[in-house]
């Protein structure tokens, strides 16, 4: 998807480069879900969680996997139903639950951001999931990155972050920890070549 307005990178990948200072977000890939003259927020795709894991999340909400299921209840979500694993979107609100997942499931709430990719925050979309009903791909995301007017563009000029196309195997076929050099192969870069310093000439 090509970016919506002028010099706006929704539907983008934020990819961090080598010389990232913030731990928060070292080698972070970051889909771009909004991005304006306010600023602009986004979800980390490649950095999972242990706190927590899906089973888990869907006690905490009251989240019935059998409830209206094409299957009969057992001691376990059945086998056939795959656990998600949850992923640590950002820094800000941790506890908020996102859900960036492929076009193919809308509901009032989602918010459509490419042809291919959307992201609904809604309960229904974990009901959904958690009862082989929901999107076709799909992250479980808590928490999200931030950026207030003008930030991230002031990022982007320090070299601190590059951009790339996103897609949906790298956003959701690709493991975790390969989505990063598999984003910045996308730009033909080779990340063994690149300084540590770089942005901080």
């Amino acid at each position: 998807m090509k970016v919506t307005r002028e010099g706006y990178l929704e539907g983008q990948l934020l990819i961090a480069m080598p010389g990232m200072t913030d731990p928060r977000f070292a080698h972070s890939v970051i889909y771009i879900c909004s991005h304006n003259e306010d600023g602009a927020m986004g979800l980390a795709i490649n950095r999972p969680t242990q706190h927590i894991d899906f089973p888990s999340l869907l006690d905490q909400l009251d989240i019935d996997p059998y409830q209206g299921g094409n299957f009969t209840e057992t001691t376990e979500i059945p086998p056939e139903i795959p656990l998600p694993q949850l992923h640590a979107g950002g820094p800000v609100e941790v506890g908020r639950g996102f859900v960036l997942h492929s076009a193919d499931y809308v509901q009032d709430s989602t918010l459509v951001i490419s042809e291919t990719i959307a992201l609904t925050a809604t309960v229904d979309i974990l009901k959904a999931i958690a009862r082989g009903r929901g999107p076709r791909h799909y992250l479980v995301i808590l928490g999200y990155s931030g950026w207030g007017a003008g930030q991230l563009e002031y990022e982007l000029q320090r070299n601190s972050w590059l951009t790339t196309e996103a897609d949906e195997e790298l956003v959701f076929c690709t493991e975790p920890d390969m989505k990063w050099p598999r984003a910045m192969a996308k730009l033909g870069v080779d990340v063994t070549m690149l300084s540590s310093e770089a942005g901080h000439a």
